[in-house]
């Protein structure tokens, strides 16, 4: 399977939707409980807007979208350096297994230390074994535990 790496182009919004639309069914976004249509759209125009700190890579294997990656830059009181946050993260169910998660991580960070950051970090649900065991290999736990306030 020949997979390239890259930024995400308008052409692609189509294919780009449905991966959105599985990563957000896994995690219960769906029918009742799915995203607002004007979240998507807004999601969508914010990759191409130059003032925007997020930014979305795709997995492609000759025309396929087989992954995507959503991350986006932020401050932070204890580095000078800017942080990247890997939001979102989506394979395929059909690509599963065969490196397209850990070719999307790698290309997060090879972008993420060109623009000069410090450290590239994410969360999963507890419940998400399969990602986990990729994560342990790519990465370290850091320890913390993630706590939220929805308004």
């Amino acid at each position: 399977m020949s997979l390239t790496i890259r930024a995400v182009t308008r052409q692609d919004y189509d294919q780009w939707y449905q991966l959105f639309d599985g990563y957000n069914a896994f995690y219960g976004r769906s029918g009742p409980t799915a995203l607002a249509p004007e979240i998507t759209r807004m999601t969508w125009q914010r990759f191409f807007d130059a003032y925007e700190p997020v930014h979305a890579l795709v997995a492609d294997s000759d025309g396929e979208l087989l992954g995507l990656t959503h991350y986006l830059y932020h401050r932070s009181t204890t580095a000078i350096e800017p942080s990247c946050y890997l939001q979102d993260l989506f394979t395929a169910e059909g690509a599963r297994g065969k490196g397209v998660a850990s070719a999307l991580i790698y290309g997060v960070y090879e972008r993420a230390k060109a623009a000069g950051a410090s450290r590239v970090y994410w969360q999963t649900h507890e419940t998400n074994r399969t990602a986990q065991s990729l994560y342990d290999k790519v990465a370290e736990r850091s320890g913390f535990i993630v706590y939220r306030k929805l308004f």
